[in-house]
């Protein structure tokens, strides 16, 4: 009587929501909502956490405070989320606002005044509840495209305040803005064989099913005619009326045989979780050919909140004389609901296709601290830096680490080391472990060093090896400013640029004063705003200094004139 009250407690807890407030907060922009990010939507090592707005294509829209509040976090960031804004509301919630063109004058002036205090454009401030108060409604910004944005728009996130955990914008009343009468979309159902003895439909290698609609609507797939543990995976996309893109899905529940035994719902998760997106899907299929499939199964459990499972995690075990009915549905937030059924059945007919080959030479284990040493390179994994068991290629071969390749998803920092006594002292400070991609160009990693032993912590397996750089960054200036009058132009703009190791520091100073400049990798330019009212009456001396990440460093100089009348 054990297995009934398991599968009770398991529906009874499914995906229970807790009651958010529906009409406590309003929309950031004074536009129709358009969607060109939804909250969950699968993204390189992460889950979306909110929802990105499109904003005509253009910057400078007003951004609005979508309640009363104070501004408790200011960020501003060369890359990631740019310049953002973070509100902390009275109800146990904060906003957050990103890519951001710039904050109002008010906010700008306090966020200014810091950057000068602690010479850095990047700045991270953490502010009072008395700092700077906001009320609904209130412009507190205007959207733009810094950071990592690839094109204009906001990017918004609502968070539990103490938690800080991300939660989906719709779970607060934003549903009411967005029309959806649009069932998601199935574009590939795969079923995995998850052990060696395992096969289906003849073959020992995923199999991509065949789905047929029917006049009710749902689909039903080819037959599975399998023997041993088996396991499904689905691509799908949601759109809704308006913004006429893909979308992430809402929700997937699975059934075997009538009864719920593996789904996910992305209503709130923790930053903590975010990688665990690599474990979810197909990891492999989506670095061969970019698509992302998500699994349906754990054959390895991971601590994924959204996760909600019954024993098996997924995973079926097909035996003789059984027969299973599986169906998988998908749905979005409004109710609009796409149906799969898969008729599954035992079979021990002669295998055809055999497993991939797989070249390795070590095997690792999870739950285990792992060791990997050749000629003067070695390798060290601590436990639970990979998501399964798996065997891993390993060897060195003309100074260069081959370590797997990136079709495995790493989890957390493993460290490899590597010994060479051919560098002077000053050479060592310039050498770095490069990780090499398959155009064979060498990537920047924080090397550490002790003795003639040079060690990085890095995040993806592939190729590695030494690399020295001895050269410094460039400095440019597209309008040249030498000797000339220059009392019309609002800004001072200089294009940098470190082809090895990159970036690390870069600081202008004007008359010697140090003056704010901001960065934009996209196109590696700086700027600074005369506004800051930095510059001097008539002749001006200009000094930036750039920094690359070993220690190289550039000086431009250059004189000009300007009139403040």
């Amino acid at each position: 009587m054990r297995f009934p009250v398991i599968i009770l407690l398991f529906c009874s807890s499914l995906f229970a929501q807790t009651e958010y407030p529906k009409d406590y907060f309003g929309l950031p922009l004074d536009i129709p909502i358009q969607l060109s990010g939804n909250f969950g939507e699968l993204r390189p090592n992460h889950f979306h956490a909110g929802f990105d707005f499109k904003t005509l294509q253009r910057e400078g829209l007003e951004v609005h405070a979508v309640a009363d509040g104070y501004i408790s976090r200011i960020k501003m960031s060369s890359f990631g989320n740019g310049k953002a804004i973070y509100i902390t509301h009275p109800n146990g919630y904060t906003s957050v606002y990103c890519h951001l063109q710039r904050p109002n004058d008010v906010i700008e002036a306090f966020v200014n005044k810091a950057q000068y205090k602690e010479k850095s454009y990047d700045i991270e401030l953490f502010l009072k509840p008395t700092d700077l108060t906001i009320t609904k409604g209130q412009t507190i910004a205007y959207s733009g495209n810094t950071g990592s944005s690839e094109g204009p728009h906001l990017h918004f996130e609502f968070r539990d305040t103490k938690t800080e955990k991300v939660i989906n914008p719709l779970l607060f009343g934003f549903d009411k803005h967005i029309k959806d009468t649009k069932k998601p979309l199935i574009s590939a159902v795969y079923v995995y064989p998850l052990d060696s003895k395992t096969s289906i439909n003849r073959s020992k290698r995923p199999l991509l099913l065949n789905v047929v609609l029917q006049k009710d609507g749902t689909y039903l797939a080819n037959k599975v005619s399998a023997n041993g543990k088996i396991g499904f995976g689905v691509t799908a996309y949601d759109y809704d009326n308006a913004s006429f893109n893909k979308n992430g899905i809402y929700k997937v529940q699975t059934y075997l045989n009538g009864k719920p035994n593996f789904g996910f719902q992305f209503d709130t998760y923790s930053f903590d979780e975010m990688r665990y997106i690599n474990a979810l899907i197909d990891y492999p299929r989506y670095k061969k050919s970019y698509q992302r499939v998500q699994k349906l199964f754990m054959t390895n459990p991971f601590p994924l909140s959204i996760i909600k499972t019954d024993e098996t995690n997924g995973i079926i075990q097909v035996l003789p004389n059984l027969s299973f009915v599986y169906q998988i549905k998908i749905s979005d937030f409004f109710g609009n609901m796409s149906v799969v059924t898969i008729p599954i059945h035992y079979d021990l007919l002669t295998t055809i296709i055999d497993q991939e080959p797989v070249v390795s030479n070590y095997f690792v284990k999870v739950k285990k601290d792992n060791n990997f040493a050749k000629n003067n390179w070695s390798v060290f994994f601590p436990s639970n830096t990979f998501y399964e068991d798996f065997e891993i290629n390993f060897d060195v071969k003309n100074e260069t680490l081959y370590l797997h390749d990136d079709s495995v998803p790493v989890h957390s920092n493993f460290t490899i080391s590597v010994e060479d006594s051919s560098y002077t002292d000053a050479q060592k400070e310039k050498v770095f472990i490069a990780d090499i991609d398959a155009r064979g160009r060498a990537g920047y990693n924080y090397t550490y060093s002790k003795g003639n032993v040079f060690s990085a912590k890095v995040r993806s397996l592939g190729k590695y090896k030494l690399s020295i750089d001895t050269t410094p960054p460039t400095i440019s200036i597209t309008n040249p400013i030498e000797g000339k009058w220059i009392s019309t132009q609002k800004t001072i703009q200089l294009r940098i640029d470190d082809d090895t190791s990159g970036i690390k520091s870069y600081d202008g100073y004007l008359n010697g004063k140090w003056i704010l400049f901001e960065y934009d990798h996209k196109t590696k330019k700086i700027t600074h705003n005369f506004s800051d009212g930095i510059v001097s009456e008539g002749v001006n001396d200009l000094k930036v200094v750039v920094t690359d990440k070993v220690g190289n460093s550039s000086i431009f100089e250059t004189q000009f004139f300007r009139s403040q009348k």
